[in-house]
């Protein structure tokens, strides 16, 4: 199946990650592609519609970022921003600097009686402004269909040519009915269909599998993330036990995800899993050792030597799978490389793994991945999952891992997190966890002075990891979660609560 898309043409805006998400969020296919090479994609791929961002520039700028709008002809055109402003400049209308940059809520006000307009009956009508420039003049031809009290044309459009243009962000939550803008534009100008489905999804990559693996194997390690997860469901749906699936134990995992990978594989979907118990090895390995960055190093090295000592059983595979989503794609600004390419080492994997690299999930955002892991009859506690370090519990354990040290931080943070879920506050939250400090303290318990370790519980909020912020636990919360730790773990008499945000602070400890 052939899915309608709309390509987003990126012009360095903040936002334009998000216009991609919340067209997807309407079951149409979406695509960011960079100004720089948008006509080129737009000529050779006649997308459905093209949405122009908003960016950090001035359209009155010499060399600032544009596109050809004659490849545009004939297709629904949306402008947002700055993409509005883009549109008027080089269609004949007249932008100008403002006094004043404006950023934040402003009240639209509808000035075209026409119900068909992309604005009118909005159910509320504020918007979010964040502009250093704005249309004075509207192009020949298109028509002013809404003002705010500082913005004379905050949207216009000229619907004989399917082009429309709003100087605000109806794809931030600060324009609170900014998706009925988009739904306008994309249903009712646009007319397209909402065919772009978790199971439409998965239908395809079942298909584009079994079309590019053929009789082959592929290996898929699993690591009782989400991604990794989704993943390796996919390959079990397309091509059963010739998705070869390998866990490698390591040690450093949540409580009891280790048993509920193995559970969820082999138990659910009769996997070819391959487990590798290498716990014994990586403890052995990092004793001593508390300098983070040696054990991140370390725990590459010995995933490296589990791989090389099952050498014989997986170089029977042809392929090897990866779990690159969406943003990774986006990050490397290459959105349109190849699916398969040949593969020599990927993540630090050995040299001898000369696999041909199948990246099932590469077009999803990280919600979408959770979505399709539902339908794929993955446990809700694994598709919800909150992200977890690849060096595992060894980056939240401040100082050397050991078996007793990892034992004590996943009490703790089995009990913090359990808690969190049990009265519903882990909704919102980034990531969650306890972490152990390379300290001791003084307490007293049962009368008895105790000189134990004391625990960091760290809750913080994000939308994408790159700024973070401490979540707001209620004190009573916190306290039962404190007596219940100390009571319970053994080898603990005290907890703290970490309220730094990142930046200056990170998410992880380490």
């Amino acid at each position: 199946m052939t899915h309608q898309t709309v390509y987003v043409v990126d012009f360095g805006g903040q936002y334009t990650q998000l216009i991609v998400r919340r067209v997807r969020e309407m079951g149409v296919y979406s695509e960011m592609i960079p100004w720089t090479t948008a006509a080129e994609k737009i000529q050779n791929s006649k997308p459905s519609a093209v949405i122009l961002s908003g960016g950090p520039k001035s359209v009155l700028e010499e060399g600032a970022p544009t596109i050809d709008f004659s490849v545009l002809e004939g297709i629904p055109v949306l402008g947002i921003c700055y993409g509005q402003q883009l549109m008027a400049h080089r269609l004949g209308g007249k932008v100008e600097k403002v006094a004043n940059k404006e950023y934040g809520h402003r009240t639209l006000v509808p000035t075209d009686s026409d119900s068909g307009t992309l604005v009118a009956s909005l159910a509320d009508h504020q918007v979010w402004m964040s502009h250093g420039d704005q249309v004075l003049s509207a192009p020949a031809g298109f028509v002013v269909t809404a003002s705010t009290d500082t913005c004379p044309i905050a949207a216009f459009e000229d619907r004989a040519h399917h082009r429309f243009g709003v100087q605000f962000h109806p794809e931030v939550t600060h324009t609170p009915d900014g998706k009925t803008i988009l739904k306008r534009f994309l249903f009712d100008h646009a007319k397209l269909r909402a065919d772009w489905t978790s199971e439409s999804f998965i239908d395809e990559q079942v298909e584009l599998i079994r079309s590019v693996v053929g009789e082959g194997k592929v290996l898929c390690a699993v690591s009782g993330g989400v991604d990794s997860s989704v993943m390796a469901a996919l390959l079990i749906k397309a091509i059963g036990e010739r998705a070869v699936c390998v866990f490698v134990d390591h040690g450093l995992l949540r409580k009891g995800e280790a048993d509920q990978v193995k559970d969820t594989f082999i138990g659910h979907f009769h996997a070819n899993l391959k487990v590798f118990d290498a716990r014994d090895q990586f403890f052995s390995a990092l004793a001593g050792v508390s300098e983070p960055e040696r054990k991140r190093k370390i725990i590459g090295e010995n995933f490296v030597k589990v791989f090389e000592e099952h050498a014989t059983e997986l170089q029977e595979c042809d392929f090897l799978a990866q779990g690159t989503l969406y943003p990774d794609v986006i990050e490397s600004g290459s959105p349109t490389a190849a699916k398969i390419k040949t593969h020599h080492n990927v993540g630090g994997l050995p040299e001898w793994m000369k696999m041909k690299l199948i990246e099932p999930l590469r077009w999803l955002f990280k919600d979408e991945v959770r979505n399709v892991g539902r339908r794929l009859g993955l446990p809700e506690d694994m598709v919800d999952r909150e992200p977890f370090p690849g060096p595992g519990l060894a980056v939240r354990i401040i100082g050397e891992v050991t078996p007793e040290r990892v034992r004590m931080t996943q009490e703790a943070d089995w009990i913090f997190r359990s808690e969190l879920r049990a009265l519903g506050l882990n909704k919102g939250i980034w990531q969650s966890y306890a972490g152990l400090l390379d300290v001791k303290t003084v307490g007293v318990m049962g009368d008895e002075r105790t000189y134990e370790q004391p625990v960091v519980l760290r809750a913080v909020e994000s939308e994408d990891a790159m700024t973070a912020r401490a979540v707001n636990i209620p004190f009573e919360v916190l306290e039962k979660i404190a007596s219940k730790i100390v009571n319970e773990v053994h080898g603990v008499n005290r907890v703290f609560y970490d309220l730094t945000s990142k930046p200056p602070a990170t998410i992880e400890l380490e």
